[in-house]
């Protein structure tokens, strides 16, 4: 993706908005700080990032009461699942460290900037449906991050009702070609509850995220597999049967029977130019018996003579769409 050309005005517009927030983060950090001077916040404690707000984040304590609060100007952006070190005040605590991260699923913003989704999972949850249409690059965008931050990857296809073994035949091959290659694929579906029983026995015990382009039923799972939450559910737009956006923050979770879910806002793209060529060769599980045993160091996997990797599409061993699916990724960071 080449970056945009912004006009005169559109810079000078950026920039006293830019302007603007610094000095309102600047009246932020000089309250805090006051705050914390004069003592009026509490003794020091840890607790977890639960939802995001802005420059405001939700906290929540170690016996499972929450505040909303600031975040001093020193520390790097928080994202839900972090954990941190806080104090509770009246009415806004303050965050005042952030801990170590086991993990964290990040990506490329619209301004090529990278942006944390969450923090501390350990399984992330691909969503698709059969609407809006699902489309293999993105999930296989959102595999090779997970296998790039060593978190596990479990695709959930949701709104099986749907499935019409005549209209849905492409989606019914990329879910048998998934499993194929070795991830774990769950249906499910809210309106019957079908596959609710599996996804819950993935989720049980383990910090999960739920990722995906919006209108894929993100929200309807939580709900289903949360009574109670009631998550904002949105509906398809029906003049370009794409989801429209109902969860603009990432919020946080907890199951009565262990484990805890992240929910983000659903997104249509997922760019990948904070990996190398290399990062994403990896992250495609079943071209790594393949690595390195080309007959070019530099082989670029696209003509070269003695490809391994070619080899392997033609005895099939790797399928042409993932293949073409790679490639596609590499020109994208090429052209970046």
């Amino acid at each position: 993706m080449s970056k945009r050309r912004i006009s005169r005005q559109q810079r000078w517009r950026i920039e006293k908005i830019q302007s603007e927030r610094g000095e309102r983060a600047q009246r932020r950090a000089t309250q805090t700080e006051a705050a914390l001077n004069e003592g009026e916040l509490g003794p020091e404690q840890t607790g977890t990032v639960v939802s995001h707000f802005g420059q405001q984040l939700d906290v929540e304590a170690a016996d499972g009461t929450r505040q909303r609060c600031h975040v001093r100007s020193n520390i790097d952006s928080l994202v839900t699942g972090d954990h941190v070190i806080w104090r509770e005040g009246k009415p806004t605590g303050v965050v005042v460290a952030r801990q170590p991260r086991q993990s964290l699923l990040e990506r490329p913003d619209n301004f090529n900037r990278l942006k944390p989704v969450a923090a501390n999972i350990d399984r992330i949850i691909v969503v698709f449906a059969p609407e809006p249409h699902a489309h293999a690059n993105l999930i296989d965008r959102y595999l090779v991050a997970a296998e790039a931050c060593g978190i596990r990857p479990t695709l959930l296809m949701n709104k099986s009702d749907l499935i019409d073994v005549n209209r849905h035949q492409d989606l019914i091959a990329m879910c048998a070609r998934y499993e194929q290659i070795g991830y774990d694929v769950i249906h499910a579906s809210c309106a019957n509850d079908d596959g609710l029983a599996a996804l819950k026995a993935e989720l049980r015990d383990h910090i999960s995220a739920f990722v995906g382009q919006s209108g894929v039923g993100k929200s309807s799972l939580v709900n289903a597999l949360l009574p109670g939450t009631e998550t904002k559910v949105g509906e398809l737009s029906e003049a370009t049967a794409k989801g429209r956006h109902t969860t603009t923050a990432a919020r946080l979770y907890h199951f009565a029977e262990g484990g805890s879910l992240i929910d983000s806002p659903g997104i249509r793209e997922f760019a990948l130019w904070n990996l190398d060529h290399q990062q994403v060769l990896e992250g495609f599980m079943e071209f790594r018996p393949f690595i390195g045993h080309c007959r070019f160091r530099d082989c670029s996997h696209a003509h070269e003579p003695g490809c391994a990797l070619l080899a392997a599409c033609e005895d099939g061993a790797i399928h042409p769409q993932r293949m073409a699916s790679y490639r596609q990724i590499i020109a994208s960071l090429d052209n970046q």
